[in-house]
């Protein structure tokens, strides 16, 4: 003790060593092992696509194309089809309006027309 300068304070430490106040360095205890949660909410995306483009040597743009353009396309496909549903949704409706105006207007005429169209349809 008699080595160390005199214009700091000096402390002893547990383990029995001396050392400056204003360097005090205390003794590192052991944390117990942390436990990380983790919670997978969603499965990855399928990357099947960008995974052969890779593997067969084309470039990042092909990867970026379909990237980009598979859901888009698949939006595309969709809307097409909910479109060609309506329209023929609409067909059936109008079909089924002119068969009931020309059966309840046409009279003898009209009736024999309805039954004729109906009688093609079956066959």
């Amino acid at each position: 003790m008699e080595s160390l300068p005199v214009h700091a304070p000096v402390v002893r430490l547990p383990d029995g060593t001396y050392t400056y106040a204003d360097q005090q360095v205390m003794p590192v205890q052991q944390a117990a092992p942390q436990v990380v949660h983790q919670h997978i909410h969603q499965a990855p995306p399928d990357r099947t696509v960008q995974r052969i483009a890779l593997g067969s040597g084309v470039g990042a743009g092909a990867v970026a194309a379909g990237v980009y353009f598979g859901p888009l396309l698949v939006g595309v496909l969709t809307a097409i089809a909910a479109n060609l549903a309506m329209l023929a949704f609409l067909a059936a409706v109008m079909a089924w309006g002119v068969v009931t105006v020309v059966k309840s207007l046409g009279g003898n005429d009209g009736k024999a027309a309805a039954k004729s169209l109906s009688k093609s349809r079956r066959r």
